[in-house]
């Protein structure tokens, strides 16, 4: 059987021997799109590039994308475990071209690909392109001898591809998979196409327009972007129906079966796929530097790690199971993605911190859920204040509330949710006005109520585009910040370390569009999550909601890392020569020096 690792393999080698550049997968944590929380499609790492803001030495690309959708814009997570093809990790295999190739070569690649290297037969493919689109729908009938009744003209958004409501654009020809006359369902553009019969396997977009408010124009460089989802290909290629049953997602299935005992078709078949699907996107989140928190993205890496252990609960699981499957993860995954390797302790350290925690809780939550919803009709709805109060005490999410009740076909008092939150958000707020010097600051806990916290990237990388979510100037929440003012500056996410743990914040510089350039000589942090850069503008003006980039100084934070390094370093000499009741009371680290607090019951001799 053709493997999910042989199809990759397969899939970059041959756009690699024809001229592409093999492009490791970008991290889901996107660096170059701040509107966007993971990493959701193959481009999205290359959009700079076929914006012309970047420019790489290679005109042609390939890659296979780690792809997360379980916030943001793309949620895909109340489906997955119940149905065929919901995931919220999955794998984008792509080709690209940028300004190189267009339309004939990249028909000509899909078709030699699929029908030589894969040896799918022509008759099991058929195309759609967008209705307008003769020239596609003409290479189809030359490159492929494919009869008109094959070529579908679709008049729909679905064959027509946007990066945004401004920006580059194009028709797209998408390639199905006829499974046969067996299995239910039509083929696109007829009433009953959202059977399984006629399965889409690759989507090629022709990027030919520029969309602006002024129209549409063509671009002087039109470019490639195709998409390939790994798990849904593999199901074609292995004769399956369902991605849950292709060889990685099978060989996960199979070890949460033998960890619980409970069969893996039978009754908790569902659980058991969430499990496998969850585990590979919490793993890979955390290889890429997420870790579980109340915000942002932390808080959606919490979401999915606790809805899998739900669902371990519900097998039976009497111990923490999910750090237990890291090492079947590995093996299937680990040689194509070295990170998990790489990550593998920290990745089973955190998995199994976090389910201890929650089981504390999830019993509780699971025994006031069941006493509250006995009486509730199918059909009918949890009050909201009982939601919130899983949520706030016991620490179910809302959408896992959701989850459990769907199973019985209940649901959520949302509005009443809300309206206890709104409730609770009020009484913070009238504890904060009283809380005396604190009180002064009021200016911070209203924009921390308003955008949350700050997405801290400092881990991975030192440059980072955000958007200005909030300027503070005079201590005042302004719209726009001028030359020479200083401002407090809020990005939505940013590689800016602010103070704390004894290590001073980040300086550096915050540039953007008409010059703009803020000099950024301090990071704090207000109200344990809300980054604060502080500084003055030097050219331009900043407004809030605009984009830039956020570029620390490395030099200096180099500095500040070695002697972060050297207060472990000390800590552990001390602990040695002094003996293991040395412990850390403070610290500094400083680009200049550090300093180091240590308990310590008499003088510390010369010796």
């Amino acid at each position: 059987m053709v493997t999910s690792n042989d199809i990759r393999a397969t899939f970059l080698n041959y756009f690699g021997r024809n001229g592409h550049q093999i492009v490791p997968s970008a991290p889901l944590v996107p660096r170059n799109d701040p509107t966007l929380m993971f990493t959701a499609a193959g481009m999205v790492p290359f959009k700079n590039v076929f914006t012309g803001q970047e420019k790489r030495p290679y005109t042609r690309a390939t890659s296979s994308q780690k792809c997360v959708r379980a916030g943001g814009k793309h949620n895909d997570l109340d489906n997955v475990g119940y149905t065929a093809r919901h995931h919220t990790f999955f794998e984008m295999l792509g080709n690209f071209s940028f300004g190189d190739y267009f339309k004939e070569q990249a028909i000509l690649h899909a078709w030699t690909l699929l029908t030589k290297d894969f040896a799918l037969p022509k008759e099991k493919l058929l195309i759609t392109v967008y209705h307008t689109d003769d020239d596609a729908a003409n290479l189809w009938k030359k490159i492929a001898g494919l009869p008109d009744e094959k070529i579908i003209r679709i008049a729909t958004d679905d064959n027509f591809w946007r990066m945004g409501d401004t920006g580059p654009c194009g028709p797209c020809s998408e390639i199905f998979y006829d499974h046969g006359p067996s299995i239910a369902g039509g083929p696109p553009g007829s009433p009953d196409e959202d059977g399984d019969r006629f399965i889409e396997i690759w989507n090629l977009v022709f990027m030919q327009y520029e969309e602006s408010a002024n129209g549409r124009t063509d671009l002087p460089r039109p470019s490639i972007d195709t998409g390939m989802g790994l798990e849904r290909f593999a199901a074609i290629l292995q004769g399956k129906h369902d991605n849950y049953d292709t060889d990685t997602l099978r060989a996960l299935i199979l070890a949460s079966a033998e960890e619980t005992g409970q069969d893996p078709d039978g009754s908790f078949k569902t659980s058991h796929r969430v499990v496998a699907d969850h585990l590979r996107a919490a793993s890979f989140l955390m290889a890429d530097g997420v870790l579980p928190s109340n915000e942002g993205r932390g808080y959606v890496l919490r979401r999915i790690m606790r809805r899998a252990m739900r669902h371990a609960h519900m097998m039976g699981a009497k111990e923490p199971l999910m750090y237990r499957l890291v090492p079947a993860l590995t093996r299937q995954m680990g040689q194509a993605f070295p990170e998990l390797n790489q990550a593998e302790a920290l990745i089973t350290e955190t998995l199994q911190l976090e389910e201890n925690r929650f089981r504390a809780m999830l019993d509780r939550g699971i025994t006031l859920l069941k006493d509250e919803s006995a009486n509730i009709a199918s059909g009918g709805a949890l009050p909201g204040a009982v939601a919130f109060k899983l949520y706030d005490t016991y620490g179910f999410p809302l959408d896992l509330t959701q989850d459990a009740l769907r199973e019985e076909g209940k649901s959520v008092d949302v509005a009443g949710f809300n309206t206890a939150m709104a409730e609770q958000k009020a009484r913070a707020r009238a504890a904060w006005a009283g809380s005396g010097e604190a009180a002064t600051e009021t200016v911070w806990f209203e924009l921390n109520e308003q955008l949350g916290s700050t997405e801290f990237l400092g881990y991975s990388t030192e440059t980072a585009e955000g958007a200005i979510t909030a300027l503070v100037v005079d201590g005042k929440p302004t719209t726009e910040a001028l030359p020479g003012q200083n401002v407090f500056v809020i990005l939505n996410q940013t590689p800016f370390y602010a103070e704390s743990g004894g290590q001073v914040g980040d300086t550096g510089f915050i540039t953007g569009p008409d010059n703009l350039r803020i000099r950024v000589t301090d990071t704090q942090k207000k109200l344990g999550g809300l980054f604060v850069h502080i500084g003055v503008v030097e050219a331009g003006t900043a407004r809030v909601g605009q984009a830039v980039v956020a570029e620390l100084d490395h030099d200096r934070r180099g500095k500040i890392r070695a002697h972060h390094s050297a207060t472990h370093l000390l800590h552990e000499a001390l602990r040695r020569a002094l003996g293991a009741h040395v412990t850390q009371k403070g610290s500094l680290n400083a680009p200049d020096r550090l300093r180091f607090d240590i308990s310590q019951p008499r003088p510390v001799t010369t010796e």
